[in-house]
C-alpha cells in the first residue's frame, strides 16, 4: 500500500469539480457515512457525490494520481464495516446516492438497467410496474442500494430459488482503479468472450473498482403465492420437511426460514412484541413461502397435510391473505432488530452444507454450553440454503462488559466448527473490515494468493477501499 498523506489541494479541487450538489461533509449524515449501527466507526475527509459515471471516473482518476484512498459507500446498511475506515489519511468517501435512476426496463427481455445508487425497493417496484419480479429481498430493502447489494453479493430470503445478487446480474458498468470505465451492461445470458469482469467486481466490496450501474434479471411474477408458519420438532425435521415438500409442490419454494423461539423472547425483551403465529410457540419453527402458477396454495396445503402425518411438523397456519403473510414476514425481519437491541456477545453469519446444518447447530450449541452454560443462543436464518445466523448472547440482566471479554473465544468456537464442517464464516454479509483476519485464518492459500495478485494488478497503489477484504497487499 502506497498512500500519500492528506492533500488539501486534491480535496479543494474535488469540491470545485463536483460543485455544491456533488459533495458534503461526512458528519452531515454520519449514520450512512461514518457509523454502522453502533458496531463500527469510520472517518472521511470528504463525501464525493458524483451524478454521472464520468464524474465517478474523474474522482477516481484524481485520487489515484494523488495516491489518496477512496472508499465507496452505497446505502450504509452493511454489517461488516466494509465502507468504514479509521486509517490515515481520512479517505474520500465516494457515495453513489445521486446515481439512482432506473435507466431502462425491458419486460420482453426480462431485464432492467439501474444505477448503483438505486434503492432496492425502488428497483422491485419498477419491476412490478412492468409486471415482472426482481426477487432480491432483504430486511434493509427500503434503504440499501443496488451497488452495495452487488459489491457484497447480498443474499436474502429468496436465495433458495433465485440465487444471490451475483445470480441476478447480467452485466455491470464500473469505474476501475485507474479511472477506466468498463462498459459491461450487456443483457446477454451467454457471453464467453474472455474473462468475466462482472463476477470479479461483484463481491469485491469496492476493492477492485466502483460499480456504477447494472443490468439485472427479471422474472415472471407468481400468479399465486402461499406462506405458512410451521412448528417442527427440531432442525433435522426442518431440513427433512424441505426435502419432503419439494417434489410435492414443485420448484416453487422461494423461502424456507428456520426460527428459534429465543428470537420471540428477544422481541419481548426489546419491546418489539408481535402476535405469535402459534400458541404455544414451539422451540423451532419454519417460515415457508411458495409462488407460482394458480394452485400453489392448494398444493402446499395438501403437502403439509402429508408432512403432519409423517411427523415432520406438529402445528402450523397458512396465511389467509397477503396481509397475513406480511405479518409473518414482519416477525422474521424484526428479530434481527431485537437482536441488536439485546446486544450479542458474538454474531455469526455462517453457511454449512444444508444436510449438515442440524448437526452443526447441535454441536455448536454443545460446544458453547461446555464453554459457558449461561450463554443464550438465537439460531435463525435461511436454512434452505444452509445460511445460519448463529448469534450468542449473555444472560438477561448480566453485565455486558464481563461477557464482552468472552467474545473472541465464542467467535473462535463457532468459526472453527464452521470451518470443520467445510462451511463459510462469511455467508451473505461479506468480509469488510470485520472479517479480514477470518479470511486469512480460514481462506484457502491458493485463493488468498490469487486475490492478492489480482488486487496488486488492478490497484497497485491500494487506493480502492484500503483495509477492506484484504487488510494489506
Amino acid at each position: 500500500m502506497n498512500l500519500r498523506p492528506a492533500a488539501e489541494d486534491l480535496l479543494a479541487g474535488l469540491r470545485d469539480f463536483l460543485g455544491p450538489p456533488g459533495w458534503r461533509a461526512p458528519d452531515d449524515a454520519p449514520e450512512v457515512f461514518v457509523d454502522d449501527r453502533d458496531r463500527f466507526t469510520g472517518r472521511g475527509a470528504l463525501v464525493a457525490r458524483p451524478g454521472t459515471t464520468a464524474e465517478v471516473a474523474e474522482v477516481v482518476r484524481r485520487c489515484v494520481a494523488a495516491r489518496y484512498p477512496v472508499v465507496p459507500v452505497s446505502g450504509g446498511t452493511g454489517l461488516v464495516g466494509g465502507h468504514l475506515t479509521m486509517t490515515e489519511p481520512a479517505p474520500v468517501i465516494l457515495s453513489l446516492q445521486r446515481m439512482n435512476r432506473i435507466r431502462a426496463v425491458d419486460a420482453a427481455d426480462n431485464a432492467m438497467i439501474v444505477e448503483a445508487g438505486a434503492i432496492l425497493k425502488d428497483v422491485q417496484d419498477a419491476a412490478e410496474a412492468a409486471d415482472r419480479l426482481f426477487p432480491l429481498s432483504l430486511a434493509s430493502e427500503g434503504s440499501c442500494r443496488i451497488g452495495g447489494n452487488l459489491s457484497s453479493n447480498a443474499g436474502g430470503v429468496n436465495t433458495l430459488r433465485y440465487g444471490n445478487a451475483r445470480d441476478l446480474c447480467l452485466g455491470v458498468e464500473a469505474v476501475l482503479p485507474d479511472g477506466t470505465v468498463f462498459n459491461g451492461l450487456k443483457r446477454l445470458r451467454k457471453d464467453n468472450m474472455g474473462y468475466d469482469l462482472r463476477h470479479l467486481l461483484i463481491g469485491a466490496e469496492g476493492t477492485l473498482g466502483v460499480i456504477t450501474a447494472a443490468a439485472l434479471k427479471l422474472f415472471a411474477r407468481p400468479a399465486e403465492s402461499a406462506t405458512a408458519w410451521l412448528a417442527v420438532p427440531d432442525p433435522e425435521a426442518a431440513v427433512e420437511l424441505l426435502h419432503f415438500l419439494r417434489p410435492r409442490v414443485g420448484d416453487v419454494i422461494s423461502a424456507f426460514e428456520l426460527i428459534d423461539v429465543v428470537g420471540f423472547g428477544f422481541l419481548e425483551e426489546a419491546g418489539l412484541d408481535r402476535p405469535a403465529p402459534l400458541d404455544p410457540m414451539p422451540k423451532w419453527s419454519v417460515l415457508v413461502e411458495c409462488g407460482g402458477r394458480p394452485g400453489v396454495a392448494e398444493a402446499l396445503e395438501t403437502a403439509l397435510g402429508a408432512a403432519f402425518e409423517a411427523g415432520l411438523a406438529s402445528d402450523g397456519v397458512i396465511a389467509q391473505s397477503q396481509s397475513h403473510a406480511s405479518d409473518f414476514w414482519a416477525i422474521r425481519e424484526t428479530i434481527p432488530v431485537a437482536n441488536r437491541a439485546v446486544g450479542a456477545v458474538s454474531s455469526h453469519d455462517i453457511s454449512v452444507p444444508v444436510a449438515r446444518a442440524p448437526e452443526f447447530i447441535e454441536r455448536a450449541t454443545a460446544a458453547l454450553g461446555a464453554f459457558d452454560a449461561t450463554l443464550r443462543i438465537n439460531c435463525f436464518g435461511h436454512v434452505g440454503d444452509g445460511n445460519l445466523h448463529f448469534n450468542v448472547y449473555r444472560p438477561k440482566g448480566a453485565d455486558k462488559a464481563a461477557y464482552a471479554m468472552k467474545s473472541e473465544d465464542v467467535k473462535r468456537i463457532v468459526n472453527d466448527l464452521t470451518h470443520a464442517f467445510e462451511g463459510s464464516v462469511g455467508a451473505e454479509h461479506g468480509v469488510g473490515r470485520a472479517k479480514t483476519v477470518d479470511l486469512v485464518r480460514y481462506g484457502d492459500p491458493g485463493l488468498l494468493a490469487a486475490m492478492r495478485a489480482i488486487k496488486a494488478a488492478l490497484d497497485p497503489h491500494g487506493v480502492m477501499n484500503p483495509g477492506a477484504v484484504l487488510a494489506a497487499l
